[in-house]
C-alpha cells in the first residue's frame, strides 16, 4: 500500500484544573465579614443588657430555685403568687445572676418574699438566663 506511514503522536490531553475557590482575597473578605457579625452580635447583647425594658416587684412564695446550664450556670427560680387564699397561684420565672442574691433567696425558701427584678427583652438564653426576668434584690416580707 502506499508507502507513507504516518507516525501517530499521543498528545496529552488537558485536564481541567480546578478552580481556585478561596483566593487570598475571598479568604479575607470572609474573616472580615465574619469579624463583623461577632462585632455586631457582641454590641447587640452589650445594648440589652445595657437597657432595661421594665423593673418592679412580685411577692410570693419562691416554691423552686436551682443552679443549672450546661456550659454557663445560672439560678433559675418560680416565685408562686397567690393573691387569695385557695387560688391556684401565677408562676413568675426567673433567673439570678449574682451569688449572694442567690443564697437569699436560698435563705429564705417557704417565706414571703419580694423579688426586685429588671426585665431584659431580646436577650439570647444561652449563657444569660433562661428568662428575661433578672433578679437583683431579695426581702423578706412580714407576714
Amino acid at each position: 500500500m502506499g508507502g507513507q506511514e504516518t507516525a501517530r503522536v499521543d498528545r496529552p490531553v488537558a485536564t481541567a484544573s480546578p478552580p481556585v475557590v478561596k483566593s487570598a482575597a475571598m479568604r479575607r473578605t470572609f474573616l472580615l465579614l465574619l469579624l463583623a457579625v461577632v462585632v455586631l452580635f457582641a454590641l447587640y447583647v452589650w445594648v440589652v443588657r445595657s437597657f432595661t425594658y421594665s423593673e418592679g416587684e412580685r411577692a410570693g412564695y419562691v416554691q423552686k430555685f436551682s443552679k443549672k446550664g450546661w456550659i454557663c450556670k445560672t439560678w433559675e427560680g418560680e416565685l408562686a403568687m397567690a393573691n387569695l387564699p385557695g387560688a391556684m397561684p401565677q408562676i413568675f420565672y426567673f433567673t439570678v445572676r449574682d451569688d449572694v442574691v442567690a443564697a437569699g433567696i436560698n435563705q429564705a425558701m417557704g417565706e414571703r418574699v419580694t423579688l426586685h427584678y429588671r426585665q431584659h427583652v431580646g436577650l439570647p438564653t444561652t449563657c444569660f438566663g433562661d428568662t428575661q426576668y433578672f433578679v437583683d434584690h431579695v426581702r423578706h416580707v412580714e407576714q
